[in-house]
């Protein structure tokens, strides 16, 4: 009875209502102990029977009392408030959890007019106010107290510290509700029982208060600003986006893949159009072709490929979070189509007729991408993860159908344009450093990666075209089967020696036997006039070409059809880049259509005759194959070069470069095949030595200290420009004192010579 009584005096303090309900119990309990003792009077033998009576009645009515505040205590303890705060969430919070300050007061009884009117009086507090326990502290901590001290306490130890969300505070907490180890019991589990906070949205419990804003921003950037308990069909917060006529519902910070389920990025929309270009011009040489979308988020790939190609693709969009494959068939029946999951088609309770063809439905499935490429084979396979593509370059060339295209996506930007020159090593086994044509060689190397894990299924690339603009690398190659094919494409893997002093570049001859010294390969003599080693060895890369002119045309004409003004451009630039010219494109010349030879196998096209090309994709005969490839040994010559040069690197110090159209025009009329490039907008795609280069740069060059602004060689003395070439045969890393040396030479010839011209022209 002792423990009894001194349990509930321990739960009286906490529990300020139970305390006024344990006052009614008794009060009630009296009249009937009244009426025993006026029984007893009349009688000696019952005092005995009445005074068990009553004691029985006083035991039940502390054990209820009991039982009471221990469920009190259970409810507190699992993060549920004994008072609804607030009408506009119907859900209960802890208590801790208030909007205002007075709020929280109130639940210690602490009345405001009381306390304003001692403190006016300047009376006895003792008289005007009584000592209130600390809603959020155990008596062990804060003992009760008057209302000055308790709202002192309450605004600098619980309101002060607070989180605040949504316009309310979510206060310190120091009640028991933290779980303690079991093995710990009275004081120990006393000590062990910190300060926390409560989440308002999950309930949760953590202890610091940078923890709690984390985890509360963490909510907010998913979109749950509801509790977990109360389960929605979609988020009140979600956004509607419009792209290619394709309606997409996305979560708050769509943009940022750390913190949404379903990542969309609006910068991307250029490399989904080129995608789209590339699918369908496969769609157009056979159909239906089964294409994957390996990692959907919100599916607006997908979606944009069934709404656009209807019955000449079967779409499938696979993800393997609950929550994007939730908001895929979502966004399937905002663009009114059909999902189909497992075999069964959700149509909104219509039923689909025997026989009828179904245009408009998607499949949508939930699994990891490996598996779903390891299980399926598919025609058309776009990866696109959250940085590096080859922990699923294995699967997707498993089962890919001949003459099928694999399109990848990078944005490991860091590792692939030698920010990260480690992680490059790792991930795709290439030791690259920073050059002037960085981007081309991230390209090569994902290309590099591809073609091995090509070949290890017996498999041959031909790469469709390579674009590496600031924030991801996108490569297209198609797949050709055989193991002899796979061969000849991995030969064009190689190494490339790089000269960090001019920025020479040359590919590694290929051959077993290995070099006394590599770097003599290179067209530069900086290994032999500097001191030490000069030059690096990069790579494996891929050597071979990275465009095809063939498909890049039929790309554009798919782009003018389906009005992608983005990609348009694009595309343009990169078929002048494919050819290595600088004439513009012509979407209608029938002849250059006739020659549009892809992977030693020529594509039907609109003006050509259908005996003399592979219908729907497939090989006619073997001959047709081995004189295609005959044909394309040929025409390796007429690849596009390696790499290009950025006119801005090479440029000579105290010159006023040329105009880039009009160099472009120059190296073009020294009989040099000569392009822009996407890689670099000052870069020049060139097959011209960088001697030459430098010439040509140097040639059409004009001194800053003439403050001539004309460009050409008929506005300056022949003497000077001699004096140029010569100097421009040099590295052109030299100041302006070396450069009026020069120029003092060439007025000391024209002295001896007795040319009185060229000495006036020269001062």
């Amino acid at each position: 009875m002792a423990a009894e009584a001194a349990a509930e005096a321990s739960l009286a303090p906490l529990f300020p209502e139970q305390r006024q309900l344990g006052r009614e119990d008794d009060a009630e309990e009296k009249p009937k102990g009244g009426d025993d003792e006026t029984a007893a009077l009349n009688g000696v033998e019952l005092s005995g029977e009445v005074k068990s009576n009553n004691l029985d009645v006083q035991v039940k009515s502390e054990l209820e009392a009991e039982e009471k505040g221990m469920e009190q205590e259970s409810t507190r303890e699992s993060d549920s408030s004994i008072l609804d705060v607030s009408s506009d969430y119907p859900r209960e919070k802890h208590i801790s959890i208030q909007r205002h300050l007075a709020d929280l007061e109130k639940l210690a009884d602490l009345r405001e007019g009381e306390f304003t009117m001692a403190v006016s009086q300047n009376t006895d507090q003792h008289v005007t106010d009584e000592k209130k326990p600390c809603p959020l502290c155990p008596e062990e901590k804060l003992k009760a107290c008057y209302g000055p001290k308790l709202h002192r306490h309450l605004q600098n130890l619980h309101w002060k510290v607070s989180v605040e969300f949504e316009g309310y505070r979510m206060c310190i907490c120091h009640l028991p509700c933290h779980p303690v180890k079991p093995n710990l019991v009275g004081e120990q589990a006393l000590s062990k029982m910190g300060a926390h906070y409560h989440c308002i949205i999950c309930s949760a419990t953590i202890t610091r208060r940078t923890d709690m804003i984390s985890h509360i921003n963490r909510h907010v950037n998913k979109g749950e600003t509801e509790s977990r308990f109360i389960t929605v069909a979609a988020p009140k917060s979600s956004e509607v986006l419009k792209e290619l006529a394709t309606d997409v519902q996305v979560l708050p910070n769509y943009s940022t893949p750390q913190k949404t389920d379903s990542y969309f990025n609006p910068k991307m929309k250029l490399n989904r159009q080129l995608i789209f270009c590339a699918l369908a011009v496969l769609a157009e040489e056979r159909k239906p072709i089964e294409c994957l979308d390996a990692f959907g988020a919100t599916g607006i790939m997908g979606l944009q490929w069934a709404k656009h190609l209807r019955s000449a693709v079967k779409v499938t969009i696979n993800d393997c979070n609950e929550n994007s494959v939730t908001m895929i068939r979502e966004n399937c029946h905002l663009n009114k189509m059909k999902v189909k999951l497992d075999s069964m088609e959700e149509d909104n309770g219509e039923a689909m007729v025997d026989g009828e063809e179904n245009t408009d439905t998607i499949e949508v499935t939930r699994m990891d991408a490996n598996v779903i490429m390891h299980l399926r084979a598919f025609d058309f396979i776009h990866l696109d993860p959250f940085g590096t593509s080859v922990n699923y370059l294995d699967s997707a060339f498993r089962n890919v159908r001949n003459l099928g295209i694999v399109s990848l996506t990078s944005t490991d930007t860091s590792s692939l344009y030698a920010k990260a020159q480690h992680v490059a090593l790792r991930h795709y086994g290439c030791n690259i450093v920073r050059t002037e044509y960085y981007r081309e060689l991230g390209a090569r190397m994902i290309i590099a990666a591809v073609t091995r894990a090509a070949a290890r299924c017996n498999k041959a690339i031909e790469v469709l075209l390579a674009v590496a603009l600031e924030h991801f690398v996108l490569v297209v190659v198609r797949v050709l089967r055989g193991p002899s094919i796979a061969d000849d494409s991995v030969k064009k893997i190689r190494y490339l020696i790089h000269c960090q002093w001019c920025e020479e570049r040359i590919f590694q001859k290929q051959g077993s036997m290995a070099e006394e010294n590599p770097y003599q390969q290179l067209p530069c003599d900086c290994h032999s006039s500097m001191p030490g080693k000069t030059a690096v060895v990069l790579g494996p890369l891929w050597s071979g070409s990275i465009f095809n002119s063939g498909f890049l045309r039929r790309m554009l004409v798919e782009a003018v059809q389906h009005g992608l003004d983005e990609a348009q451009p694009l595309l343009k630039t990169l078929f002048c880049e494919a050819e290595c010219t600088t004439l513009k494109l012509s979407t209608h010349s029938p002849s250059d259509e006739n020659k549009q030879e892809e992977c030693g196998v020529y594509i039907k096209t609109a003006n050509t005759s259908a005996e003399s090309y592979l219908i729907h994709g497939k090989r006619k005969s073997e001959e047709v194959l081995r004189n295609a490839a005959k044909r394309q040994k040929s025409e390796n010559s007429a690849e596009h070069p390696a790499f290009y040069y950025n006119i801005h690197r090479h440029s000579i110090r105290g010159m006023n470069m040329p105009k880039l159209n009009k160099f472009l025009n120059y190296l073009s009329e020294a009989g040099y095949r000569v392009s822009r490039t996407h890689f670099d907008p000052m870069g020049v795609r060139t097959d011209a030595p960088l001697a030459e280069f430098k010439t040509v740069l140097m040639k059409y060059s004009t001194p800053t200290y003439t403050g001539g602004q004309a460009e050409g060689p008929g506005h300056r003395p022949g003497d000077i420009q001699q004096g140029e070439q010569a100097y421009g045969k040099t590295d052109g890393k030299v100041d302006d004192a070396e450069f009026l040396e020069d120029d003092k030479s060439a007025v000391a010839a024209a002295l001896l010579t007795k040319d009185c011209p060229a000495l006036c022209a020269a001062d």
